[in-house]
């Protein structure tokens, strides 16, 4: 009888998070289709400040979602897009009767016995579990990360969503297909909910950065506290580093360089992508380290894919069409043609931009959100004219690690010669 009884409660919770999330989501359709089927005039700016609330306050995946699909261009409208880059949880945290059931779950009913002191208010709250402060039986300060409940059911619901409004908006709007894309932001969520690999992710990387990069600092895992839904892990104190945006110039160009070496070193030579570049995710230490934390997403790449990336940027570089024309081919573009090759390029030089200048500079002049945004209409006008393209899985979380990356490293306003560092990183292949 208990099986049965199962699977009515997992349909209950589904069909509550569909209604949570679709009570939300719906207007999105409407607003689509009224103003493209209809001609109604809708102030899409206005909705989208709205919609970005409403994500706010959702917990679980969703809002992870629309981060995701803001940073692929033209997978959602302009407005929305510049909207949902900015989302952060407004949710409350869970309470302390959540708190108290779910450690038990996980360490047993004499879980208390386990720490010297364990706060069961949340330290941080976010899209897909909470964090609170701890002490072991040594006095070690610790960070212990509790996932909330079923959210595997409230990826499954969260998914069928974002499906509706990508189907309305592609009826429209030809220029991408996303439905790889949806598949690749499926299973990384899906991964982000096993502590147990992104525990393993940690290790990895502390590994592999600190024989090379020593001024990042990853936190050690204590895996006896650990368990699938409960990471515990190093306190790392630091402040988030867009609290030196006024520090003199030095001191942010010095972050910027290290943050850039952070996360594109790791790619290039290992095909490893930190795949959540979200600004709390970095801290700045006392001794000026990066913090570098949450390793939930991480995305492997193969060194076909990589070189490929890497032969596209010399193409750009040195002006050579029939590179690039194979590059773009063995990412997995069909159909190419010269009057594609041309759209694609002007999205590639925008996208490589700051790595193709061999000067100091920040990472975008004035200007560059709007002359991104310019471009990026323009090229998609042309993409949709063409008959659209299918772009790779592979460049969700690559795109979303330099929006993410160059979005840091604009408000920190940190000025680099960023085409010698990614020389200096592509001078080796990746060890594997």
């Amino acid at each position: 009888m208990l099986e049965p009884q199962k699977d009515m409660m997992e349909q209950l919770k589904s069909l509550k998070r569909l209604f949570d999330v679709g009570t939300t989501v719906t207007g999105i359709g409407a607003r689509l289709g009224a103003k493209e089927y209809l001609g109604v005039n809708v102030n899409d700016e206005i909705y989208a400040q709205k919609l970005r609330h409403a994500f706010g306050n959702l917990k679980g995946p969703f809002m992870k979602m629309a981060q995701f699909l803001a940073t692929i261009p033209d997978a959602l409208p302009q407005e929305f897009a510049k909207e949902f880059l900015t989302l952060q949880s407004n949710a409350p945290s869970m309470g302390e009767g959540f708190v108290r059931r779910r450690m038990a779950g996980e360490l047993g009913s004499n879980w208390r016995n386990s720490f010297q002191e364990f706060s069961l208010q949340a330290a941080y709250a976010a899209s897909l579990g909470q964090v609170h402060q701890a002490f072991n039986k040594e006095g070690q300060r610790l960070a212990v990360k509790l996932q909330y409940p079923d959210m595997e059911t409230a990826i499954s619901a969260d998914l069928r969503q974002v499906n509706m409004i990508l189907g309305i908006y592609h009826s429209f709007n030809k220029s991408i297909n996303t439905q790889d894309i949806v598949n690749e932001i499926s299973d990384r969520l899906y991964e982000e909910l096993d502590y147990v690999q992104e525990a393993e992710n940690m290790e990895y990387f502390r590994s592999i950065l600190s024989h090379n990069l020593d001024f990042v600092e990853i936190p050690k895992v204590y895996p006896e506290l650990s368990t699938q839904r409960l990471l515990t892990m190093q306190w790392l104190e630091g402040n988030s580093i867009l609290k030196y945006v006024d520090h003199e110039q030095s001191l942010r160009n010095d972050l910027g360089k290290k943050l850039f070496l952070a996360w594109y070193w790791p790619l290039y030579r290992f095909g490893l992508l930190h795949g959540d570049p979200h600004p709390g995710n970095y801290l700045v230490l006392n001794d000026k380290k990066i913090g570098l934390l949450d390793f939930g997403c991480i995305r492997k790449f193969e060194k076909t894919f990589l070189q490929a990336v890497i032969d596209l940027y010399v193409a750009l570089r040195d002006n050579h069409r029939d590179l690039a024309v194979d590059a773009y081919k063995r990412w997995g573009f069909t159909n190419i043609n010269n009057e594609l090759i041309d759209v694609l390029n002007q999205w590639a030089k925008l996208l490589y931009d700051p790595l193709l200048e061999d000067r100091v500079r920040p990472i975008q002049d004035s200007r560059g959100g709007k002359k991104g945004w310019e471009i990026a209409r323009k090229v998609h006008k042309q993409l949709h004219e063409l008959g659209g393209i299918k772009p790779p899985r592979e460049f969700v979380f690559m795109d979303r690690a330099a929006v993410g990356i160059g979005s840091v490293l604009m408000h920190l306003g940190a000025e680099q010669n960023w085409h010698k560092l990614f020389e200096e990183i592509i001078a080796k292949d990746y060890v594997r």
